[in-house]
């Protein structure tokens, strides 16, 4: 509703119909010297001057077609000046101007532009002098995060109205999670002042000084992060506005079997009994969360608000891990294989991943184990194991082991070799752990032959060529094939005399000269030699026992060592290599969101059935969704060591984002479709970089708003991989 008043202070009634209004003001101010000021207390003057083609009579006493110059006035803000009043002069003649609309005045067609393009001394861009918002906001140092996020809130309609109109009456003092009424109120002016038409740049500096007393992570000149500022931005205006002065108790109900709907319908009730703010009112929504617990699978639903969705990229729900798979056939040598799993997946879908990329048998099964310091310090054998536990410089291996034998007991076969350094002058001997453990599973323990045995079999593919081991030998040129192949079989079998390996009376540099191998059962009082013609002293109840095997110098010879002791990380990050870009479209981003996923190990959820913190499954489900949707991209992520930015291009719908395939209850009275309407755009990488925001000025005219600086900028170029805060606006269904 609009009040007009001529510029002595006369006062009009209201009127619902803003042409009949129109027509009412100039039939009574018809002098051809004064102007007609429009004070605007609904926000949508644009609307008024740009979508209304009006047919007025004629009724000016002046020539005909005098043009009849309207002032744009938003709440008081626009004093007028000589300058002004060249400014909205020189708007009817500007052939350059970045926005027009028609206003017909006595029969004659007069075009009324909405900004004026004062180009600034550099030539670089356009200084934001608009009519109607289109007022940059200065970098107070590293303060474009802040103004990125301010620009696409003070560009949301439904804001806009609200803070142009008596918003303070709606200010809670007594809220204890509030600020007072200080940061809604420092909001408030600010916007106003970016409305005010003719607005020059701005410096939002009380509002930063307010911002720092309440949320000192903002205080200073460092650079931040517009998505935490917009969050706590979001939540500090809902608290200060919040409606409802003293917050009620509501105990939760036990919804076990009632239908979702009503269930949704109480939680929103009860949110809404404690929180009523135009915030609430415009930028939450509700989602539905289902647990499922592995254990006792009791389900547990609960029906939870949102102010905006923070959507992973693909990039960000994958990992890749790198582990080394060994075969205990005596065939393969090691291969290290590479595979995507979920990030925050559990060792089922590591094991079944890797299943497929090394092509297991039906007959076979894995068994994955980490490796540190040449021993298996961890059997990763629990399913149910979060993936998060596994590290980026840990080092993990495979073993494919016959399905037949899981009843039989699993040997780990760890291996030693003769370390001998000199210390004054003497060469002093001792044994030092290398390589990969080897394991296997044994039925027959009756003589440690056997377990000699499967040790040979488990090394066979790391015998080294006979050509590398044979000394002096050459041939003729044709030589002799039977003479060859009877070598390579004493090296194939490089097995010792009974006698040689049970006699106790050798001394050790006789063993690593002249034998092949010893092995020692590892207990808890200490190792125990194996002998060849005797029974393994074991519990037949051990499911896992270990072995030490000591190497000759003449066996380090006859096999490859290096591919025994080369292991590769989970994962090497490559520094200084820059990756291609990835593409993904937004939908793929909502699935991603949607999917059911376990809880990490630091989230774990108390199952009420089993009285014990679960792993359980979780599944989100959209369920009412706002008038307005705020869409985080999340592009940052955290490691221990690294820091990193995601440069996906994210391919989102502008005029047409429809969520009907995406949310589980349908309001047949509620539309579903979404128009973009602002964008937050991160430039750079982790730790600094730039921030500037987009936003569409009305019918398809965008802007980008970088700090002071305002520059038209064409829909095609809007789309970008700095795209990091998307707004949207709930539109008609076509």
């Amino acid at each position: 509703m609009l009040s007009i008043k001529k510029c002595q202070g006369l006062e009009l009634p209201f009127f619902d119909n803003t042409v009949d209004l129109y027509r009412r003001a100039c039939s009574i101010f018809s002098s051809q010297s004064e102007l007609l000021q429009i004070w605007d207390f609904s926000g949508q003057t644009s609307q008024f001057v740009m979508n209304e083609i009006i047919n007025l009579p004629n009724i000016s006493s002046g020539k005909p077609g005098k043009e009849t110059l309207l002032e744009l006035h938003v709440h008081g803000f626009f004093v007028t000046t000589t300058e002004s009043n060249k400014r909205l002069a020189e708007l009817s003649r500007t052939e350059n101007s970045l926005g027009k609309s028609q206003v017909k005045t006595n029969g004659s067609s007069d075009n009324l532009s909405l900004m004026l393009t004062d180009r600034s001394p550099s030539g670089s861009g356009y200084r934001g002098i608009g009519l109607l918002s289109l007022t940059g906001l200065q970098n107070l140092g590293n303060t474009c995060f802040m103004n990125s996020a301010i620009q696409c809130l003070v560009h949301t309609p439904q804001l806009v109205d609200y803070f142009l109109g008596d918003y303070q009456k709606d200010i809670n003092y007594e809220n204890p999670l509030g600020m007072n009424g200080e940061l809604a109120l420092a909001f408030g002016e600010l916007l106003r002042k970016l409305w005010a038409p003719g607005a020059v740049p701005v410096a939002p500096r009380m509002f930063k000084c307010k911002l720092a007393k309440f949320a000192p992570q903002f205080s200073g000149y460092n650079q931040h992060d517009s998505q935490e500022f917009l969050a706590f931005l979001l939540d500090g205006l809902h608290e200060d506005l919040n409606r409802v002065k003293c917050k009620p108790y509501i105990e939760a109900k036990d919804a076990e079997g009632c239908p979702d709907e009503e269930v949704a319908d109480e939680y929103w009730r009860n949110h809404l009994a404690r929180n009523d703010s135009i915030i609430v009112d415009v930028c939450q929504g509700q989602y539905r969360s289902t647990l499922v617990c592995p254990v006792c699978k009791k389900v547990s639903v609960t029906f939870d608000p949102f102010m905006y969705l923070t959507l992973p990229l693909p990039s960000t729900t994958m990992r890749t891990m790198t582990l080394t798979v060994f075969s205990t056939d005596g065939i393969m040598l090691p291969t290290p294989f590479t595979i995507a799993v979920p990030k925050c997946g559990r060792l089922k879908d590591l094991i079944d991943t890797l299943s497929v990329a090394c092509s297991l048998r039906n007959d076979e099964t894995l068994l994955a184990a980490e490796i540190y310091k040449n021993q298996i310090v961890r059997l990763l054998d629990e399913p149910s194991d979060s993936l998060a536990l596994i590290r980026d410089d840990d080092k993990l291996v495979a073993y494919r082991l016959p399905k037949v034998s899981e009843t039989y007991p699993l040997v780990v076969f760890s291996h030693q070799q003769v370390e001998r350094p000199y210390t004054f002058g003497v060469v002093a001997s001792n044994w030092k752990p290398f390589g990969v453990p080897l394991v296997a599973r044994i039925q027959d323990l009756s003589s440690g032959s056997e377990i000699h045995d499967q040790f040979l079999k488990l090394l066979s593919p790391f015998l080294m060529p006979v050509e590398d081991l044979v000394n002096g030998y050459d041939g003729n040129e044709t030589g002799n094939t039977v003479n060859e192949y009877s070598k390579m079989e004493d090296i194939v079998s490089p097995l010792v005399s009974d006698s040689d390996v049970g006699s106790d009376g050798g001394a050790e540099n006789d063993f690593c000269l002249n034998s092949d191998f010893k092995f020692y059962l590892i207990n808890k009082m200490g190792p125990v030699e194996i002998k060849m013609n005797k029974p393994v002293s074991i519990s037949r109840f051990t499911k896992k026992f270990d072995v030490s095997v000591h190497w000759s110098d003449k066996m380090m010879e006859k096999y490859d060592t290096c591919l025994l002791s080369s292991l590769p990380e989970v994962f090497k990050p490559q520094l200084f290599t820059r990756r291609p870009q990835e593409s993904i479209s937004l939908n793929k981003c909502l699935e991603g969101f949607l999917q059911e996923e376990p809880l990490g190990p630091d989230d774990m959820w108390y199952c009420p059935r089993c009285k014990k913190p679960r792993q359980a499954n979780k599944k989100l489900d959209l369920w009412r969704l706002p008038e307005i949707l705020v869409i985080h991209l999340k592009r940052f992520s955290y490691s221990r060591f690294f820091k990193n930015k995601l440069e996906t291009f994210v391919d989102f719908p502008i005029h047409d984002l429809n969520l009907s395939h995406y949310i589980s209850h349908i309001d047949s009275q509620l539309s579903n479709c979404y128009q973009l309407y602002a964008i937050s755009n991160h430039y750079g990488g982790m730790g600094g970089g730039h921030y500037t925001a987009f936003v569409d000025h009305g019918h398809g005219r965008w802007f980008e708003f970088d700090d002071e600086k305002v520059f038209p900028v064409s829909e095609d170029r809007i789309k970008s991989s700095a795209a990091y805060v998307l707004f949207y606006r709930r539109v008609q269904e076509a």
